[in-house]
């Protein structure tokens, strides 16, 4: 296993110079942003283009990649987290747009899987968001598995304030709805991005996640949370965590990383562990930003070399 990051955390740096660093810095692999060039994306941590994928043809996809390896860089996934299911057909339709160009890109730049989220529309049941679901994500699937390409669902809820309750916009964020999603679409090259950090604040057994759907991991977060309690006091778990959970940097928080890697050892897991960085203790100057990745990688060093 080796250590990456998302490069989403460095919106004002170009491609190289964040792969200069990485490399400096002694990471292995660079997870790599791929919004819309150009679009306007309100959300913390969207709307980075790293590379315009709209553009992107064999040949400048070839120097990415050498470019890369002279620094002692792979790609290890490209990251595109829109809300597909989205109430919105424009913005759906925009989402899988994008979608299929970043599966194209991936396939270009020789890249083996896609990151992304499953969506949801907020105000409506979670039977109600698998129908849609299952209308319109298996060509999708079927479209990356064509280009050989994998498709890995973060299994973050995205619920962070009030603009996403009640439901969030992801369905894909627990076990059950986990095991929903590939009965409906059980191909193979459907899986999940697996961060760990969303399942402490929902009180879900980490490692047996892991064990359960071991072969269904194509690409893990290492991010952490901290739960905080006066919040959580104030509040209550009916909050789904508003007020109360907070984004860490990986040994900042509550995860068990030694439980966590254990685990990911014990079902064969041997790609990249990529830290994504949202913790905002360390934000507000890019050596602040530099200093929680070192902070994290520091951290997760005895178990990932």
């Amino acid at each position: 296993m080796r250590l990456g990051i998302l490069s989403s955390a460095f919106p004002t740096l170009t491609l190289d110079e964040v792969a200069s660093w990485a490399a400096e810095s002694g990471f292995r692999a660079v997870e790599l942003a791929v919004w819309p060039a150009g679009g306007a994306v309100e959300r913390r941590y969207a709307g980075t283009a790293h590379i315009d994928v709209e553009s992107l043809d064999r040949s400048r996809a070839d120097r990415i990649v050498d470019g890369l390896a002279v620094k002692g860089l792979e790609i290890s996934s490209l990251a595109y987290y829109p809300n597909p299911l989205d109430p919105d057909p424009a913005v759906s339709q925009a989402a899988f747009a994008h979608l299929r160009r970043v599966v194209e890109a991936a396939e270009l730049l020789r890249v083996p899987i896609v990151g992304t989220f499953a969506g949801r529309d907020k105000d409506r049941s979670l039977d109600e968001n698998f129908d849609t679901f299952a209308r319109v994500w298996p060509d999708m699937v079927h479209f990356a598995g064509d280009h050989g390409i994998r498709i890995a669902i973060e299994n973050c809820p995205m619920i962070f304030s009030g603009d996403e309750w009640p439901g969030g916009t992801n369905i894909a964020y627990c076990p059950a709805n986990w095991r929903r999603m590939f009965d409906l679409i059980p191909d193979e090259n459907f899986g999940l991005n697996f961060d760990p950090s969303h399942l402490v604040w929902q009180f879900i057994d980490i490692p047996r996640a892991v064990r359960e759907f071991g072969e269904r991991i194509f690409h893990v977060h290492a991010k952490d949370l901290e739960v905080r309690r006066d919040g959580l006091y104030e509040h209550g778990v009916l909050s789904a965590g508003v007020g109360w959970q907070v984004p860490r940097l990986c040994g900042l928080g509550e995860v068990d990383w030694g439980a966590f890697f254990g685990a990911l050892y014990s079902v064969g897991y041997d790609y990249v562990a990529s830290i994504e960085h949202e913790d905002r203790a360390f934000e507000g100057s890019l050596e602040k930003v530099q200093r929680g990745f070192a902070i994290a990688r520091d951290n997760l060093r005895a178990y990932v070399q």
